[in-house]
């Protein structure tokens, strides 16, 4: 569906509004499925279920893993199921889901419906947003990536205060019937009216597909690439649930963390915008080598220098390299591995990120029992960073040597 021609944002929403609108709503709507989103209705889940902190807590690391697996299983599937059809399966998932937890009386049923959540949302409906912008786009694919992805920070940003008004007045349960109600109706018009691209390719050229080249998992660009993929939401998963333990150990006031966690959300749009329009005008190749930058600079200054002005270049920095990564990330894979199989691949690296995730927090857990300070595990996460960095430079490098899809 993209031109040849490199576009402006403006011309690119304008030539291809419908595409950029129902790839940007995936995303955000995948918000109903993040922690940060589920998090804040811990509390009143827990005493709907009669469950304590401990035990949603254990709870939701096991739905957070069973649906990584699943990913791995749903999420190709978008390369061979039209995108109209696929997205309307995730959202009528993610709907049920949705109902039961808040209506279901049984607490089996509850938990099952938490796991539909975990899946569609920060599953499969930020896959198919991705996805289907990375594959859609040529020319203006760094752009189009950079539009999307600001459908998360965009959630992180506006959710909150929305949940906390509407709180005053009605029951959790209220709430999110009525954030997803909204959802749905604007699904409803883009699925009606959005002119929808097919599918790159059948389900029956599967088979004839796989001898066209190495499975991801077998190929050893894919495992030198994962870890710079992956090095920001593990290291900001660590960072996220042990803030308290960090602002103790830098000197800082909590109150500034969680200031700087909202400019963390800012500095995401202009990393997304800035980083899109990079993609496109010097390459994704070039961007992979620099986008990190940001971020290990701040892990040095807030480990070394530590106190409220460490905590904000620690924020400002991971925000604007997480702002550039999804959009560059996601434009290696198209070059490596084709358009044809980016719901593939994609789904492969979203299933390892869950897994890491969930690992991340127990292994920063027993440093910090074990009275490592947070200033040492900036600096590790500062080492890690550096290697993952090194280990991703021959995929980087034979990316750059391939034609543009």
């Amino acid at each position: 569906m993209d031109s040849d021609i490199r576009l402006s944002y403006a011309g690119l929403l304008k030539n291809h509004f419908g595409l950029i609108a129902a790839a940007y709503l995936a995303v955000f709507t995948g918000n109903l499925g993040q922690s940060f989103f589920i998090g804040l209705f811990r509390t009143d889940i827990s005493e709907y279920l009669n469950i304590s902190a401990g035990e949603f807590g254990s709870l939701y690391a096991v739905i957070t893993m069973i649906s990584g697996f699943l990913v791995m299983h749903f999420g190709p599937k978008i390369d061979w199921i039209a995108p109209r059809r696929y997205v309307l399966s995730v959202l009528t998932a993610l709907t049920i889901g949705v109902l039961m937890l808040t209506l279901s009386p049984w607490w089996g049923l509850c938990i099952f419906g938490l796991g539909l959540q975990r899946l569609c949302g920060q599953g499969l409906m930020t896959h198919f947003g991705s996805t289907l912008a990375g594959r859609e786009f040529k020319t203006n694919r760094g752009k189009a990536l950079g539009l999307v992805t600001l459908g998360m920070p965009t959630g992180e940003i506006i959710l909150p205060p929305i949940i906390a008004l509407m709180a005053v007045s009605y029951s959790w349960q209220q709430v999110w019937w009525s954030i997803l109600a909204v959802l749905i109706v604007l699904w409803v018009l883009l699925i009606l009216f959005v002119d929808w691209p097919p599918a790159p390719r059948q389900k029956h050229e599967n088979k004839q597909h796989k001898d066209a080249g190495p499975s991801p998992t077998r190929d050893l660009r894919f495992w030198l690439l994962l870890p710079m993929l992956m090095v920001l939401p593990i290291t900001l998963t660590g960072i996220f649930i042990y803030q308290a333990q960090m602002t103790l150990d830098l000197l800082a006031s909590p109150t500034t963390y969680a200031l700087a966690l909202t400019g963390l959300g800012i500095a995401r749009f202009p990393g997304a915008l800035l980083g899109g329009r990079w993609i496109d005008e010097y390459g994704a190749t070039t961007l992979a080598k620099l986008y990190l930058v940001p971020f290990a600079l701040a892990l040095l200054f807030a480990a070394t220098i530590g106190g409220d002005i460490g905590i904000w270049v620690l924020m400002l920095g991971a925000g604007t390299a997480l702002g550039m990564s999804s959009p560059i990330g996601d434009t290696l894979l198209v070059r490596l591995w084709g358009r044809d199989h980016l719901g593939q691949v994609r789904s492969l690296k979203s299933a390892f990120l869950v897994f890491s995730t969930g690992i991340a927090p127990a292994f920063l857990g027993f440093m910090i029992d074990a009275g490592v300070t947070f200033q040492s595990i900036l600096l590790g996460m500062l080492t890690f960073l550096v290697i993952a960095w090194v280990l991703a430079q021959g995929p980087i490098r034979e990316a750059h040597q391939i034609t543009e899809i």
